[in-house]
């Protein structure tokens, strides 16, 4: 009798000659190999990208609130919670639902950014302490579980981690002399409504078309008068932004030697500016003044202040009143839309590489606004911490402190 052994070597013979079980066998076995690597390399570019935003956040973060330690004298507490709220702020604008890293991910922006928060590990000291010269620093580490394809999930693998550390430190010692030039969209749009009420006009009365009555010989339309609630317009935050800086610069230079700031307003064309000039009253009478009509272009008005900020006479007008030959020089530039017109993007930015280039800095601030005007502003802002994004008035109202604290209240520098 022929034992089993026997009877199998002729059938693994002809598994092994046949060569399209063979191609079917190794088929199934390598494409889900295939399809995994896919999704690994998809992954790690998704996880490359999320981490720089995630490491620009927590330095944007770590900056911020010591920044606020030295200049408005905010605690420990204080300032790690500050840094957690911002870290989480910054990073949940990239993670949103249409974002093309996303496409996978089962967290939207809001939930990504209280993960971040809750899981946020951030410290806060005074490091120095030398009569009028004190020195802070803060520290603060994220973490972020990035969830994965299903192609990488064929491996066992469902999220990956990553994680960055941050430490800033300010000091309350500096108070430079500066020139700052404020460059503002006017457009049709900052008549908008925001989100926030206004708190000390909470409704208001509008007249609206109700029907129509037959006076005489013909109709006559007939307006009806109704309550509705009173919104705080983009150009009134954009007003109460500027005051709070205002009032940052002030309480750094109340003699008036050390700041010089002036103001120019764009809509389809640049408005007339202001002069450079020592104080701020002349370029916050100018912003409170402002209207808002018209479309959106805003290069010559970059080109306008970029070109006076240079101008050689600031340095003598520093040199002569404090003598300091090299004050710090800052464009703030602020948009809540698209310029109409693509050249538009590419003069403003060439400006805004010049400036960089001639250590002219530049802080942008987009309220508001669509993806292209955003993207406009990240490239033209001198560095990452520089760009902000306000999404309602009181971000705003918060992002235009934050520019004149920095400029003018403390010297804050990134230590890791």
């Amino acid at each position: 009798m022929m034992t089993d052994t026997k009877r199998q070597k002729p059938l693994l013979k002809r598994l092994m000659k046949d060569r399209g079980g063979n191609f079917g066998v190794m088929s199934a076995i390598l494409i889900p190999v295939v399809f995994a690597t896919a999704g690994v390399a998809m992954d790690l570019n998704r996880m490359v990208n999320l981490r720089s935003a995630l490491q620009d956040s927590a330095d944007a973060a770590a900056m911020a609130a010591a920044s606020a330690m030295a200049s408005d004298g905010i605690s420990e507490q204080k300032a790690i919670e500050m840094a957690k709220d911002f870290m989480a702020s910054q990073f949940k604008n990239v993670i949103t639902p249409n974002n093309a890293d996303l496409e996978n991910n089962e967290k939207g922006g809001t939930d990504a950014g209280e993960e971040l928060k809750d899981t946020a590990i951030s410290t806060a000291q005074k490091i120095k302490d030398e009569g009028a010269s004190k020195t802070f620093e803060v520290t603060i580490s994220g973490r972020y579980n990035v969830e994965l394809t299903g192609l990488t999930r064929l491996l066992g693998w469902k999220t990956a981690p990553i994680s960055v550390s941050s430490t800033a430190q300010s000091t309350t010692e500096s108070k430079n002399a500066l020139s700052m030039f404020l460059v503002l969209d006017r457009s049709g749009s900052m008549a908008w409504d925001t989100e926030q009420v206004n708190e000390a006009e909470p409704t208001k009365t509008i007249s609206e078309h109700c029907g129509w009555d037959w006076r005489g010989n013909r109709w006559v339309a007939r307006y009806c008068d109704r309550t509705v609630t009173n919104y705080v317009t983009k150009m009134e935050a954009l007003k109460l932004a500027v005051a709070n800086l205002v009032d940052v610069l002030n309480e750094a230079d109340p003699q008036k030697k050390l700041v010089r700031t002036a103001a120019i307003s764009y809509h389809s064309s640049m408005q007339q500016p202001t002069k450079l000039e020592w104080g701020t009253k002349k370029a916050m009478e100018y912003v409170q003044a402002l209207p808002a009509s018209g479309g959106t272009d805003s290069s010559d008005a970059m080109a306008r202040a970029y070109r006076d900020i240079s101008d050689a006479s600031e340095y003598a007008a520093h040199k002569n009143m404090n003598g300091q030959t090299n004050p710090g020089r800052f464009i703030v530039f602020m948009t809540d839309g698209d310029n109409n017109q693509q050249i538009a993007d590419t003069e403003t930015l060439a400006t805004c590489d010049e400036a960089k280039l001639n250590n002219v800095e530049v802080f942008t601030v987009a309220f508001m606004a669509p993806d292209r005007g955003r993207n406009l502003l990240k490239q033209c802002a001198t560095k990452t911490s520089n760009y902000y994004d306000a999404n309602n008035a009181a971000e705003l109202v918060a992002a235009f402190k934050d520019i004149g604290q920095k400029a003018s209240e403390a010297t804050v520098r990134l230590t890791n």
